[in-house]
């Protein structure tokens, strides 16, 4: 697979920390009928950044720029993690090995056939190491095409 048939578009929106923002950018979301798969949100004493796996990135891009939002977006890998204890650590351990830096990661809301859904933002140098590291592992990558339908 290219990377471009592995790498899901992670919507990013830059939030200032008040009450009321991530609210807001559900509602706009919801308004559009762009349905939000996982999310994820770290903030500082100023600002958030709301990391976001949807249905139609390019749309919720869009609408989310034409309401007044910070946004960008970036690749992440969603990989097919074992759900039992141990599952993550074993393909950690694996991207250790070859040195692979995880920049971050969350989880998806579902699993699939007993596997947790894991997204991983690597660096854009190391993304053909890293999925040969996961390949030769036999942890599967799930196509972007099919994150957006999950």
């Amino acid at each position: 697979m290219t990377s471009s048939q592995v790498l899901c578009k992670q919507v990013s929106v830059f939030l200032e920390n008040k009450s009321g923002r991530l609210a807001e950018v559900c509602q706009v979301l919801g308004r559009a009928e762009i349905n939000i798969r996982a999310l994820c949100i770290a903030d500082t004493s100023d600002f958030g950044i709301l990391r976001l796996i949807v249905d139609r990135p390019d749309d919720a891009v869009e609408v989310l720029q034409s309401s007044g939002f910070s946004v960008g977006s970036t690749g992440v890998l969603a990989l097919r993690i074992p759900d039992r204890p141990g599952g993550l650590g074993d393909v950690l351990g694996e991207l250790e090995k070859e040195s692979v830096n995880v920049e971050y990661m969350y989880a998806f809301f579902i699993t699939i056939a007993g596997d947790a859904v894991v997204l991983f933002k690597v660096g854009d140098e190391a993304l053909d190491r890293t999925l040969g590291v996961l390949e030769r592992a036999g942890v599967p990558v799930i196509p972007s095409d099919q994150v957006y339908k999950l």
